[in-house]
């Protein structure tokens, strides 16, 4: 294993599951004597769960919606993912920068292009012309139709949960095209299939990718 720290995302639409995988890679890279920070966006300050409030309870734009995720996203950055990094820790989080291409532009139908601009200005690093993104993505891929079921029921849906069936198909589709565009970080993980299986995949792609010093039990 690096010394270096290792920055890992989880993605999919609302009821893929993904969530539920936390405790287990937590477990995991701390059974390989990483220090874990796990969070999630939006959200992961004070400032950015405040912020996490107002986008997923009160109506507004996409452009609102979009500045407010993205000033989350650079408070988040500097008070707890890029530290955490400098330590050589290993970051886990429920969501990033692609969760936003995928709900506020694919799914609300916002302007990619302007997505893009603000990805520019909040992950920009210091003195490096690289953009601050996730080693590894796990991309939690599910039918929307599936995820609904799932979701039936669990709990009073936020705005985005609440969305009809034909907008997570377009989410869904954003997370293909991202996924598509940047195929080396992510790694499609098959939702659909029972959670021991779903784990297992995960620890085998982790494995393969050199993540993991060795195997590790859940």
């Amino acid at each position: 294993m690096s010394d270096n720290g290792l920055f890992l995302t989880l993605e999919g639409i609302d009821g893929a599951g993904k969530s539920s995988h936390l405790d287990a890679l937590e477990a995991l890279f701390k059974a390989q004597g990483r220090t874990v920070v796990r969070t999630r966006e939006p959200g992961g300050t004070p400032l950015a769960e405040t912020l996490r409030g107002l986008i997923l309870k009160k109506p507004m734009d996409p452009l609102t919606e979009s500045l407010l995720v993205f000033a989350a996203r650079r408070d988040h950055i500097v008070q707890v993912i890029e530290p955490a990094l400098a330590r050589g820790d290993v970051v886990l989080c429920d969501r990033f920068t692609d969760a936003t291409f995928a709900y506020q532009g694919a799914g609300r139908g916002f302007d990619n292009t302007v997505l893009s601009t603000l990805e520019q200005w909040v992950q920009a690093q210091a003195g490096s012309a690289k953009l601050l993104q996730p080693q590894v993505t796990l991309w939690f891929d599910l039918a929307p139709e599936i995820a609904a079921q799932r979701l039936a029921g669990a709990r009073v849906p936020d705005k985005f949960e609440a969305q009809p069936v034909e907008f997570f198909r377009r989410v869904a589709q954003g997370y293909a095209d991202r996924a598509s565009a940047d195929a080396r970080r992510f790694v499609r993980i098959d939702a659909s299939q029972t959670r021991e299986q779903v784990w297992q995949q995960i620890e085998s792609e982790l494995a393969a990718r050199g993540v993991l010093a060795g195997g590790g039990d859940r």
